[in-house]
């Protein structure tokens, strides 16, 4: 006998599983815990990283007479960057879903 996963409305085929496959959710339950994310250590030194911010990088070059307007053209990506105070090594990672919205 099958299930329905009330956080994310997915079919699930099997009665063994009691997590769903699809979004993580315990059979039975609404939604997702909130987890609250650990503090990001330095994989060189093991100290604590702090977020610099978010920074857009894009492929390509700058448009020659165009200059900026050819950055329009582009493909961009934005990526969280975090730092160690202690090393200087620098970390980017994808932007969490919490920001995007």
């Amino acid at each position: 006998m099958s299930w329905k996963c009330k956080n994310c409305s997915t079919e699930i085929e099997e009665t063994s599983f009691e997590v769903c496959w699809n979004c993580g959710c315990e059979k039975g339950k609404e939604s997702l815990p909130e987890l609250k994310s650990p503090s990001l250590q330095c994989l060189r030194c093991d100290s604590s990283m702090v977020k610099l911010g978010s920074k857009e990088f894009h492929e390509g070059s700058r448009w020659g007479v165009l200059g900026n307007l050819g950055e329009l053209l582009v493909s961009r990506q934005a990526l969280d960057m975090f730092a160690c105070k202690a090393c200087g090594k620098v970390e980017f990672f994808i932007p969490s879903e919490k920001e995007n919205k």
